[in-house]
Formats: structure tokens, sequence, C-alpha cells
């Protein structure tokens, strides 16, 4: 299984990048979070044109998760709460959640403390969910977890995405059983998955590692390549974030 991520920053400001991605990766799955669309205003048209199923969990304006898939789709679940932010299917014998996390805005908002809440909800939602073999937690996690994940350790020290209770709330997530698939096969810093649109952060490397694919341990076994695909960023009306391609074998 080809299992890609991508925060695609509004699915209808980005349909043709998302149509022009697919034909040349052809993903066996993609998750997509921050479509910013309510499900009846979905670009449906241009994924099954492509040969994709969809479901969607979709919100005006804000927030919204959907999973295109080439294989069926069974078993889907959807949110924590009355946000968009979660999206569960199980594509290929594999159970997969599509996964937006809270950004946090800063340490003093309140949505930071929302973030914190809805990491300790998920937490309990795969408890409740109860083991599995095959799953692959993928998204936008807005959480560096490490040093060698931000441009600039120093810079953003304490700062949300990268404060302490938040890599512990992600730790505790990965606790129930997952392993960051990318770092299996990159040890390396400097590899980054969001620039912002800002200044010349893409091209001074000055990124953040924010989206994820964390597995099982049949799954991280089984994965024989995860990269991040920096050349989806380049370019005009690009999304500020690329996507995360994991690649699986039995």
């Amino acid at each position: 299984m080809k299992l890609a991520t991508w925060n695609v920053n509004s699915i209808r400001a980005r349909k043709d990048r998302v149509a022009a991605w697919l034909d040349r990766h052809r993903p066996d799955v993609l998750c997509m979070q921050e479509t910013k669309v309510e499900d009846d205003a979905f670009p449906t048209d241009l994924f099954t044109a492509a040969g994709y199923q969809l479901v969607l969990h979709g919100q005006k304006s804000y927030n919204g998760v959907a999973i295109a898939s080439r294989l069926p789709i069974e078993d889907v679940q959807r949110g924590l709460d009355d946000q968009a932010r979660l999206l569960a299917a199980t594509i290929g014998g594999v159970r997969v959640i599509c996964a937006y996390f809270p950004n946090g805005e800063s340490v003093a908002s309140p949505k930071y403390a929302y973030k914190l809440d809805w990491m300790k909800r998920l937490r309990a939602w795969l408890d409740a969910a109860g083991p599995c073999a095959r799953l692959a937690l993928c998204g936008d996690f807005n959480v560096m977890p490490e040093d060698r994940d931000c441009w600039s350790p120093t810079a953003w020290a304490g700062k949300a995405l990268f404060s302490e209770p938040e890599k512990a709330a992600l730790r505790e997530v990965a606790a129930w059983g997952l392993e960051d698939a990318f770092r299996k096969h990159h040890d390396e810093g400097g590899l980054f998955s969001y620039y912002d649109y800002q200044g010349v952060a893409l091209f001074k490397n000055q990124g953040l590692r924010i989206d994820h694919v964390y597995v099982t341990p049949a799954l991280y076994a089984a994965c024989t390549s995860c990269d991040i695909d920096r050349e989806a960023r380049k370019g005009q009306h690009a999304s500020d974030h690329a996507p995360v391609i994991a690649v699986f074998e039995d």
C-alpha cells in the first residue's frame, strides 16, 4: 500500500495541484487535512475521474478531513467533537486514521488548552477502539516531536507546536502502540513538511516537520519507504504543507 497524507490548505484552492499530484504519484490512499469545505461542496468529480472513492468530514471555511482511496472503504467513523478533525476507515486491511490536530495558536491561548485536551481525547478514542495490528494514524499533527524536526529549536522553544506539554501529549498518543514511520528511514534533521508562506522560508529550508505517519509495529516492519515530497511545496498556489508518502509491503 502506498499511503500519503497532505494538508492541502483548502481543497478548492488547490484542486488542480492535487489532481496533477495524484496523476504523478498514484497513491492507493490519500489522507487530506484542512480541506475547508462542507461535504456537498467538495470537488468529488476530481477524485472519481482519477479512480478514487471518497469519504468526507467537512466544515465550512475551517478544518475538514477527507480520505481518497483506490481500494474499497469500510467501517467509517467521523470526529471526536463538533470540529471536523478526525476521519477513520478500514482500507485494504489497514485501519487508516486521518487527523488534523488543533494548532493551538499560542501557549496562552484557550486554543492551546483545547489542543492538549483534544490529544488526550484522541488517546482515549484509540483506547476505546481496542487493539489493531495494522493501523496508521496520519495527518497534520501540528507538533514537532524533536529538535531535529525544527529549523531553529532555539527560536521555537516553548512556543505552540514545539512546547514540552505538546510533545508529551504526542508521546502519550504514540504510547498506545505507534511508531514514526518517517524516522525508520531518516535519522537526519533538516527534513520538513511545512514552510510558512512569509519570506523565503522554503528556499532557506526554514521549515517544520509537523505532518506525520504513525503506525503499529506490524506496519512499521512492512514500511519500505517514507518520504516528504518537498517538490509539491514549490511553485504558485502551493499548499504551505508538503505531502508525506509511506509505502508498505507485506
